[in-house]
């Protein structure tokens, strides 16, 4: 959820990459700056620097004399994000687990219980945004900013794929090999959560 603090690019750049991982955007799509800033809820300046970063990350193409496009799937793709995740994202996790504050991890607490509150109530939607925060959390501990850089549009690439064909039986395999990532970080226990971390992105990159 977005904080009133937060910049208003920020606030408009979550609404979109939100709609394009949920494919209320669908890929390939073809959109308007006019149609964007109703969707965001924000100006003409936040939207076009949401519009901007998005273009960065590969969610969205800005086509001469077309206007813009959400970007197709690629299936060939997904090898290539989860080759990096594989190699970068255990690292991060391990130093997540030695340098995260008591506040992070009691907010990797509540991304846990959101999960399980999601997979209760079948809510894929609900599970997406406590993946979210949970990627954030991460990305807050993680002394590494550039390691975290690298890492945040290859998650967010993705969260969308794992939505084009999710499921309630995946998500609830999707939650239980993040709890296991989260329980290990509150440990404290680096190598235990390179372990678990692991293990989830076999999952991911299986499934």
């Amino acid at each position: 959820m977005a904080s009133e603090a937060e910049p208003l690019s920020r606030q408009a750049f979550r609404r979109l990459e939100n709609l394009i991982v949920t494919m209320e955007l669908q890929p390939g799509a073809l959109v308007t700056e006019k149609q964007l800033i109703g969707l965001a809820g924000q100006g003409r300046t936040p939207v076009r620097e949401a519009i901007q970063k998005l273009e960065w990350q590969g969610l969205m193409r800005v086509r001469p004399r077309v206007g813009l496009q959400i970007t197709e799937l690629v299936e060939s793709d997904h090898e290539n994000i989860m080759q990096v995740r594989r190699q970068l994202e255990p690292v991060a996790a391990m130093l997540v687990a030695e340098h995260a504050g008591e506040e992070q991890r009691s907010a990797l607490l509540d991304c846990a219980k959101a999960m399980g509150t999601a997979t209760a109530t079948g809510d894929i939607a609900g599970f997406l945004e406590a993946d979210k925060r949970f990627d954030e959390i991460l990305e807050d501990a993680c002394p590494n900013r550039f390691l975290m850089s690298a890492l945040a549009p290859l998650q967010t690439h993705s969260r969308r794929r794992w939505f084009s064909t999710a499921s309630v039986e995946r998500m609830d395999q999707a939650v239980t090999q993040h709890v296991a990532v989260i329980r290990a970080i509150r440990s404290g226990d680096a190598e235990a959560t390179r372990r678990a971390m692991e293990t989830l992105l076999a999952y991911l990159t299986d499934s």
